[in-house]
C-alpha cells in the first residue's frame, strides 16, 4: 500500500452565524435613537411654552448651576409658570385653541370699588338737592326771613333740613305741639318741593332737655317730640306733599341734641327733615320686616 494513503483525513467545518447585518442588534440602536428624538422634541415643545425670560434662566442654570442655585433665581427651580399639558381643552367653546394668542384679562367685580362709586354718586345728588333748596330759600319771600332758622347739611343718611327755634322766634308754642304761623308757612312752601326730589324723607321731632314736672301725669318730652313730628307731617301733607314720600315719623325728645354743650338752648327744639340717600332709604323701609334666618348646617357625625 503506498505511503500517501496513510495520511490523516482533515475535515474543515465552517460555522455559519445566523443574523449578521440582518439580525436584531440594529433594533436596539434604533430604539435608542427614537427615544432620544422623542426626548429632544419634548424638550423643544416645553421650551416653546415658556417665555424668553424663563428660557434665559434655564440656559443660565445649565451654564452655572451652582451659581444660580445659590443666588435663588426665580426663573428656574421655583418658577410659577404653568405649562398646560395635552388633552382636551375644557375651556374652549369651539374650534381650535391658539396658544400664541395673548391671554385675556379676567373680568373681576370689585364690590368695594362699586360701593364707593355709588356713594360718590349719591353725594353728588345730595349736593345738587341742597343747592336747589338753598336757592329756594334765598328767592322765596316766605322763607328768606327765616333762613337763619333753616339749617341744611349733608349727613350719613342724606340731606338734612332742620327748622330750629330761636329765643324770640319759636316754631312751636311753649310745651305744645301746635305750630306757630311762621313754621306753617315754612313747611307749606317746602311741601311741594319734596315731591320733585327722587328720594323719600324721614321726619323727626326734637326738644331741649327741659323736663316736665311730675304733675304732668306721665307726659314727657318723648310724647311732645312725637306729637310735634306728627303735626309737622300733617302740615306738609296739607301743603301738597304726597304722603307716600314719608317712610318714617319719629319723636326723639332730647336724645339727639344740636347743641350738646347747652342742652337747654332753644336751638335744640326743632323739626328735622332728612331726604334719605339710597342706603338709608333701604334701611328705613326694611325696618320691622321679617328677616329669614340663614340655614345652619347640621353637624356631621363622625363615622365609625
Amino acid at each position: 500500500m503506498p505511503e500517501d494513503s496513510l495520511q490523516p483525513i482533515i475535515v474543515k467545518r465552517i460555522k455559519k452565524v445566523a443574523g449578521g447585518s440582518h439580525g436584531g442588534a440594529w433594533k436596539i440602536a434604533y430604539a435608542d435613537f427614537v427615544t432620544a428624538m422623542m426626548a429632544f422634541f419634548l424638550l423643544m415643545w416645553l421650551l416653546s411654552m415658556v417665555d424668553g425670560k424663563a428660557r434665559g434662566g434655564i440656559a443660565e442654570y445649565f451654564k452655572t448651576p451652582i451659581k444660580v442655585a445659590l443666588a435663588g433665581n426665580n426663573s428656574v427651580g421655583e418658577s410659577a409658570i404653568i405649562l398646560h399639558g395635552g388633552g382636551k381643552d375644557l375651556t374652549k367653546t369651539s374650534g381650535q385653541v391658539n396658544n400664541n394668542l395673548p391671554a385675556q384679562a379676567s373680568k373681576s367685580f370689585d364690590l368695594k370699588n362699586a360701593k364707593e362709586v355709588m356713594e360718590r354718586a349719591e353725594l353728588v345728588k345730595m349736593r345738587t338737592m341742597k343747592n336747589k333748596l338753598d336757592a329756594l330759600i334765598e328767592s322765596n319771600p316766605k322763607l328768606n326771613p327765616y333762613k337763619n332758622q333753616l339749617l341744611l347739611d349733608i349727613t350719613s343718611e342724606g340731606l338734612r333740613i332742620q327748622i330750629v327755634d330761636e329765643s324770640k322766634r319759636p316754631m312751636f308754642a311753649l310745651a305744645s305741639v301746635e305750630l306757630e304761623p311762621r313754621a306753617k308757612d315754612i313747611l307749606s312752601v317746602l311741601a311741594p318741593t319734596f315731591n320733585t326730589l327722587p328720594n323719600k324723607i324721614s321726619l323727626s321731632g326734637h326738644t331741649d332737655a327741659t323736663q316736665y314736672p311730675p304733675s304732668a301725669k306721665n307726659y314727657t318730652n318723648w310724647e311732645l317730640s312725637a306729637g310735634r313730628a306728627l303735626e309737622a307731617r300733617r302740615v306738609l301733607v296739607e301743603g301738597g306733599m304726597e304722603e307716600s314720600r314719608l317712610v318714617r315719623v319719629i319723636g326723639l325728645a332730647s336724645a339727639v341734641l344740636l347743641d350738646e354743650k347747652d342742652p337747654l338752648n332753644p336751638i335744640n327744639r326743632r323739626i328735622s327733615i332728612i331726604v334719605l340717600n339710597q342706603r338709608a332709604e333701604t334701611s328705613a323701609e326694611s325696618e320691622g320686616k321679617r328677616q329669614e334666618p340663614e340655614p345652619v348646617p347640621e353637624p356631621i357625625s363622625p363615622q365609625n
